[in-house]
């Protein structure tokens, strides 16, 4: 699922902060990681030896960004073993048979028990665009 995940995440870091954001496909929710500041956040590199040992510090902090993002989003998603889609806690249930999707589990005329909503805000906008 880490996989899946990784390749659902979309940057939405900017020289101040990582943070990154993964949209729910039957809801449309909006999740965001816990953002994290870039160590070297406002300050100006005046050589060009600075400006490669920042953007190195740059590219390995947002890779370990990156990394808690996926461990924290498998907090909130799972993946349907029907469809195969990533979707938030409110969209999975915990049916009798199978844990699978409410898209999936309506076409099953399967009933359940939503995962959860709780731990996690959505967010009205995505990358500092409005959604909808």
């Amino acid at each position: 699922m880490k996989q899946v995940i990784r390749e659902h995440l979309i940057d939405c870091s900017d020289q101040e902060k990582f943070v990154f954001n993964l949209i729910c496909p039957e809801c449309g929710k909006v999740w965001q990681s816990t953002p994290a500041g870039f160590s070297k956040a406002g300050e100006d590199p005046r050589t060009e030896s600075k400006r490669v040992v920042f953007y190195l510090l740059y590219e390995r902090e947002k890779k370990r960004a990156f990394d808690k993002a996926v461990e924290e989003a498998g907090h909130f998603f799972n993946l349907c073993p029907l469809c195969e889609r990533l979707v938030c806690n409110n969209c999975f249930l915990i049916c009798q048979e199978i844990d699978i999707c409410r898209r999936c589990a309506e076409r099953l005329q399967e009933t359940g028990e939503q995962v959860s909503f709780a731990g996690w805000a959505t967010h009205e906008d995505h990358c500092g665009e409005k959604t909808g």
